[in-house]
């Protein structure tokens, strides 16, 4: 039988390693899928509810894995539907490949069904390469480019298969004046910073008596180095959110998440420090950093646009971050033990301390904090952590002690609601024997996450090990929204947008085949987890939790106290508020 277009581009995937594709059929890919059929499973093909988790699935993908991520969608209305996912890709600088099927070559331009300008659509998300395929030759060099690209820049590329092209017979170009030749393979350079620009970094932080360093997303792979370097110049370390899993949180110097949701260990840090030592972080909120003028700066990253953008470097060094840290650190000087670590020290203290006691608060009926600090007390060594945006991130950021070996990730950049369940189960995938916890709001269910449960459902029998749990904090509202009303804006609650029907998770769960557990007694959260952890199939959790429970940011400015007290003078919920707002702030309420 002949190779068609579909035949042999799936063999070159095959040759650049991939082995897993999320997707969902169409007639627009129609020949792409009769083609990965006759491959007899030697590319998995995932298929999921909806385009938009396929690319969440791919970026998730190549976030746990380092492989480059693959996603499938046809024509239309299906390749539109990938968008979002892609963005949450480029935002958070990952390698993806997104696969789409076209209209006939012969109709397009003619205002056809399901026909969409797929160039201009992808241009701004896969602008470094995305390409039609018009004739079969182009299939191997455009291939290859593709692949290169994403993975050697670490963004998206997308190629799109007219239907009528993918069944014609496969041919090699021609070896004519206007063919290309291209071949597989990609080998990453081991990108190090001169060593004048080292030294020259090393004077800085040498120089410095109270360092803190920021890590992120860029540092995963550097975890000794960083920890060699931290305990080198004695300083203090926050992570930003996507760089949660470089150090565990046992490290008496590890301070935690920084920002909106992290801790006050890590203001404190970073409000009085001297030196700051930045490492593959693009965390964007400048005012949880020093203040302009008062810290000294180094800052290393592999992409130079990255670099003195969130904070005035002295020393931008473009590099590895486990390579540059490794050439750094002959050159830094051991501080010694001093008032400076232990003002870290016992902040770290302090901070774990009030998070226990917020965690452990009254509320109506449970403390949304309470699961996340109960679920790190029983997490598994090896266990993989997905986490929604909204305000699960708050506690997922600041109550989960992360220990080395487990892996934990979210849509960062973008910080797109929807990502959490498709992250859990492309992880799981990728990862069949250990354990997985998706953590979400219920608003992020209803959007999209509850149709993927259906794909837990499909497949959690294939994997090793069932362990794969998702919680759900229902508490009727989009939560992170409405706070940020309250805070940023000065307003109430808007019922009209926040509130949101109430639904039975963990009755749908049960319905699909799955285990549910509901939880609406404070009491019975451990308990739950224990089940979950010891259940034969995959869990949804339903934590019936406190809406007005305040996510306290480490630092509260005049303006925030301000918006919120105006809000709760015309809030519905108003009581609650200063109830829960005490409660957290100072252990104590009005009912206490």
């Amino acid at each position: 039988m002949a190779t068609t277009v579909g035949d042999f581009f799936w063999q070159r995937l095959r040759d650049w390693g991939v082995r897993r594709v999320f997707g969902y059929p169409g007639d627009g890919i129609n020949g792409l899928l009769g083609a990965l059929r006759r491959r007899n499973g030697d590319i998995e093909f995932v298929q999921v509810r909806h385009e938009e988790m396929a690319a969440f699935m791919a970026v998730a993908h190549a976030k746990f894995t380092g492989e480059i991520g693959v996603c499938l969608a046809t024509s239309g209305p299906g390749a539109a539907h990938l968008l979002t996912g892609l963005y949450d890709a480029r935002a958070d600088h990952m390698p993806v490949l997104a696969i789409a099927g076209q209209q006939a070559r012969t109709a397009l331009g003619a205002h056809y069904q399901q026909e969409i300008d797929l160039v201009s659509m992808f241009k701004d998300v896969a602008g470094d390469h995305v390409h039609t395929v018009t004739v079969p030759a182009q299939v191997r060099h455009l291939t290859d480019r593709a692949v290169r690209a994403a993975i050697g820049q670490r963004r998206v590329s997308a190629l799109i298969f007219p239907n009528d092209l993918q069944d014609l017979d496969y041919a090699d170009p021609p070896r004519a004046h206007g063919s290309v030749f291209s071949g597989t393979g990609y080998a990453a350079p081991l990108v190090i910073p001169q060593e004048a620009d080292l030294r020259r970094a090393a004077g800085i932080l040498n120089a410095g008596e109270k360092v803190a360093m920021l890590v992120g997303a860029g540092a995963l792979a550097a975890a000794d180095e960083v920890q060699a370097v931290a305990e080198r110049l004695g300083a203090g370390v926050a992570k930003a959110l996507l760089g949660k899993a470089v150090l565990p949180d046992d490290l008496p110097y590890v301070t935690g998440s920084i920002g909106l949701l992290g801790t006050p260990a890590s203001w404190d840090l970073m409000q009085d420090c001297d030196t700051l030592l930045m490492v593959g972080s693009g965390f964007p909120y400048s005012e949880f950093l020093p203040e302009e003028g008062k810290a000294r700066g180094v800052q290393i990253d592999i992409d130079p646009t990255m670099l003195s953008l969130r904070y005035p470097m002295e020393a931008n060094l473009t590099g590895d971050s486990a390579a540059t840290l490794r050439a750094l650190l002959p050159m830094l000087d051991r501080k010694p033990q001093g008032r400076w670590q232990d003002r870290i020290r016992r902040s770290v203290e302090k901070s774990w301390e009030t998070l226990e006691r917020r965690a452990h608060a009254p509320a109506d009926p449970v403390n949304p904090q309470l699961p996340f600090w109960t679920l790190s007390q029983r997490l598994p060594d090896n266990a993989i952590l997905t986490s929604d945006s909204g305000s699960c991130a708050n506690w997922f950021g600041r109550d989960i002690r992360i220990r080395r070996g487990m892996m934990c990730s979210l849509s960062g950049g973008l910080a797109s609601m929807g990502a959490a369940v498709p992250y859990a189960i492309a992880a799981k995938m990728a990862y069949p024997a250990r354990p997985v916890v998706a953590m979400v709001g219920d608003g992020a269910m209803q959007m999209n996450n509850m149709a993927e449960l259906i794909t837990v459902a499909k497949y959690w029998r294939d994997w090793d090990s069932p362990t794969w749990i998702c919680l759900v904090l229902n508490n009727g509202d989009l939560n992170q929204v409405t706070w940020e009303q309250r805070v940023m804006e000065g307003d109430p609650k808007f019922e009209a947008s926040q509130s949101i029907p109430d639904v039975p998770y963990h009755r749908f769960a049960a319905m699909i085949g799955l285990h549910g557990i509901l939880v609406d007694d404070p009491s019975r959260v451990a308990d739950a987890w224990d089940e979950a952890f010891a259940a034969d199939r995959p869990t949804v959790i339903e934590v019936k939790a406190d809406p007005e429970v305040p996510p306290i940011p480490p630092h509260l400015t005049f303006r925030q106290v301000r918006n919120l007290a105006m809000a709760t003078a015309r809030d519905p919920e108003g009581a609650g508020i200063l109830r829960n707002a005490a409660r957290q702030i100072f252990g104590s309420g009005p009912d206490q």
